[in-house]
């Protein structure tokens, strides 16, 4: 792996590899993607058409979830495939994974390195956690983190899709209540993010939420999103809600009230002249902590 120093912990006789960067992170998870297919220990495959909450048009299949080659670096990625196919009511199939009750989380770091399909108009490819406790507790009472998606409509708007996403959170007592709170943070890049691979990063602790983008290319950027979670007691604080465990989620919805189209005819992304397919190729996804030297 690039950019990491290694070495080997050995405890209760078992050999753990371990990985720090240069800000005292301890690597604890991983996925490159190199298998023949994905690890089914680390990840489940969604297969639902309700719409997320969302108005989603595409209905989330098994088969749009592969492991293969991006095209242009070789790179072996997680491959997320949205198409306009029609299937069990819906126009358009894609893939949706989640690491829910495998493998959970709570501080540090998450980074994931993802070349984003042209999702001009009508795509959403998201990088996102959601509280463990939610088969519990509900949505949004678990709490949403939304380090990456992009499709908006605001972008459309202003003809700036390929640089114009947001990170976002999403809490409160109860959706049944209608209650919901959440902030999102709008950021247009200065550069296309739909040109290759780019690394989006969420650093977490007791005090605060910040996502960044790009930072192997500029390690002093300044987060585009960055919000407060000390304060814990208020039940419609955000802090009440994001000290717990969460889990990874990655897909790519087609339309939606995110992009603003509920009409499959709105969908160009993935009309005749463009192609009937668009990929979402994820080179990985790392989790770090800090060491016990190093707390946050």
């Amino acid at each position: 792996m690039k950019g990491l120093l290694f070495f080997i912990g050995c405890f209760l006789g078992a050999c753990v590899a371990f990985a720090t960067d240069e800000g005292g992170y301890r690597l604890v998870w991983e996925d490159n993607f190199n298998g023949p297919e994905l690890d089914g220990q680390n990840w489940n495959i969604e297969t639902f058409g309700h719409g997320a909450g969302n108005n989603e048009l595409q209905f989330y299949r098994r088969e749009n979830v592969s492991i293969g080659r991006e095209p242009h670096s070789g790179d072996t990625c997680l491959i997320l495939t949205a198409r306009r196919e029609e299937y069990r009511g819906k126009s358009f199939t894609s893939g949706r994974i989640t690491t829910q009750d495998k493998f959970t989380f709570q501080y540090g770091k998450i980074e994931a390195r993802i070349c984003l399909p042209a999702t001009a108009n009508g795509l959403w490819p998201a990088f996102w956690l959601m509280g463990n406790d939610i088969s519990t507790v509900g949505w949004p009472r678990c709490g949403e983190i939304d380090i990456l998606e992009m499709g908006h409509q605001n972008g459309i708007k202003q003809g700036l899709q390929d640089r114009f996403f947001n990170g976002a959170c999403h809490w409160a007592a109860g959706w049944e209540q209608g209650l919901h709170a959440y902030t999102a943070q709008e950021h247009t890049a200065g550069y296309s993010l739909q040109d290759g691979f780019h690394l989006y990063t969420l650093v977490w602790d007791e005090h605060s939420l910040r996502m960044y983008f790009d930072l192997d290319r500029n390690p002093e950027a300044a987060p585009y999103f960055v919000l407060d979670i000390s304060n814990r007691e208020a039940d419609n604080a955000p802090g009440y809600y994001f000290h717990k465990p969460v889990f990874v989620l990655l897909n790519m919805a087609v339309g939606g009230n995110f992009p603003g189209i509920l009409d499959p005819d709105g969908i160009t992304a993935l009309n005749g002249q463009n192609g009937q397919e668009a990929r979402v190729y994820v080179d990985y996804v790392r989790v770090y902590q800090k060491t016990m030297n190093n707390e946050q």
